[in-house]
């Protein structure tokens, strides 16, 4: 790994050089930004870059749903157009302030283009220039040195970071709840992970077989497959263990063994979204101190083969975090997504805090390429694993998939396997594992 690692808060948007010797100078000649549609039908922005020698790389900023208030800032119009979430000034920003200070000169890193990006904006979270603008403008920056180093994207990833390149286990969301989904489910996502998969094939093909043999038995008890925001699907129950029930039958129906080490089961409660303020919780009209809460995650996963726990506390909720660590943290993954925000700083507190064993990483909630870098050393330095996480308005930028395979952090997950922005990822996992088969699959 890199010898950096960020000891500050991401308001100073310290970060790695991340340089190796397979690094190269690139020198940009043009940068153009456009909007663009992400997959909920709202604006996004896509970064062009033209390289000296005539090549063209892009990189698009996603955006999120369930957003935590420590996130870094998009920067939306307002007003009436795309119900105020148009993207111009960010693009005017872009072109005159973006634009003047990436072309015409050499960047030797993705640090110091990191660097020049953070000084440029100058607020401690993006809030002038947009971590949408960042986000996008540091993801095709990456593109380009691996270009100029003439690497595939993910090897220039494990070559930068000094990581051992590894193939993921993905984590597919076959049934939407909370904010990503209208139905009345308390719980965000309901996952399934093929752990025991032999390959990137093998596991995308579980997936795929799970999700069709779970539309088979929505269709038949609901007569209807309307999907959520990830492309799983959104039928009329309101208790999670209506969903786990789905899943476990899905799983057999598809001809697979539901198990943690099998086919298990991930989940995503998102439990921002049905916190009460106070301590408590609210889940299928059911007030849950605490406690409560750890006791009803311990029933499920004594029921259930539940691998993973992702903000299974509010963001703020520390005292929930440590009970849930301390309780159930010998038994299944508890992954930080609104707790840390992808923030090297706060996975360190966390870590040592004792809050969780995992983070969620999402390069736009922190804003560039190496301080996501950042993030995932720091909880690696920890003992923490990571797992690279898409979001819910997503567009058909593959980045994540090269960097999930380049850090070897060994899991992701990227929604269903449906819908183009959805499976591009997966579908970018298989290329890699088609052309490196000596790639190892799976969990670290």
């Amino acid at each position: 790994m890199n010898d950096y690692i960020s000891n500050v808060h991401h308001t100073t948007h310290h970060q790695g050089e991340y340089v190796t010797h397979t690094s190269r100078p690139v020198t940009i000649s043009s940068l153009h930004g456009s909007r663009i549609l992400d997959s909920r039908g709202y604006p996004t922005i896509q970064v062009r870059l033209e390289l000296e020698d005539g090549t063209v790389v892009t990189g698009d900023a996603p955006a999120g749903a369930s957003t935590g208030a420590h996130e870094a800032v998009e920067l939306r119009d307002g007003g009436s157009s795309y119900g105020g979430r148009d993207v111009s000034q960010a693009l005017h920003l872009i072109t005159t302030d973006v634009a003047p200070m990436i072309t015409g000169q050499s960047w030797t890193s993705i640090g110091q283009a990191d660097a020049a990006l953070a000084a440029l904006d100058g607020t401690p979270n993006y809030r002038r220039l947009g971590a949408n603008s960042v986000v996008a403008t540091s993801i095709a920056m990456a593109r380009a040195l691996a270009a100029a180093a003439e690497l595939p994207l993910w090897r220039w990833i494990a070559d930068v970071t000094g990581s051992t390149p590894r193939l993921p286990v993905p984590h597919f969301n076959v049934l939407n709840g909370g904010a990503h989904a209208a139905n009345a489910l308390d719980f965000q996502e309901f996952m399934i992970a093929p752990v025991n998969a032999e390959t990137m094939t093998d596991a995308v093909r579980i997936g795929s077989d799970v999700y069709h043999a779970l539309a088979a038995l929505v269709r038949e008890r609901f007569g209807s497959l309307g999907l959520g925001d990830e492309g799983g699907f959104a039928p009329s129950i309101a208790a999670p263990e209506e969903a786990l029930d789905l899943l476990v039958a899905a799983i057999s129906a598809a001809g697979y063994e539901p198990g943690v080490d099998t086919v298990a089961i991930a989940l995503d409660p998102a439990a921002n979204e049905f916190a009460l303020g106070d301590g408590s919780y609210r889940v299928v009209d059911r007030r849950l101190d605490r406690a409560g809460m750890v006791d009803y995650y311990r029933d499920l996963i004594s029921r259930y083969p539940i691998r993973s726990i992702e903000d299974g506390f509010s963001e703020d909720d520390h005292g929930g975090w440590k009970a849930m660590s301390f309780a159930l943290g010998d038994m299944l993954q508890i992954v930080g997504d609104d707790l840390y925000v992808t923030d090297p700083q706060r996975i360190r507190d966390g870590g040592k805090d004792g809050l969780s064993n995992a983070a969620l990483i999402k390069p736009n909630q922190i804003g560039t390429v190496s301080q996501t870098f950042d993030a995932i050393g720091v909880a690696r330095s920890l003992g923490m694993r990571s797992m690279v996480s898409h979001r819910s308005g997503e567009t058909t930028d593959t980045f994540i998939a090269d960097l999930v395979v380049g850090t070897g952090t060994g899991q992701i997950k990227s929604g269903a396997p449906a819908r183009g922005e959805r499976v591009a990822k997966y579908n970018r996992l298989t290329e890699i594992a088609e052309n490196n088969p000596e790639l190892p699959y799976g969990l670290r």
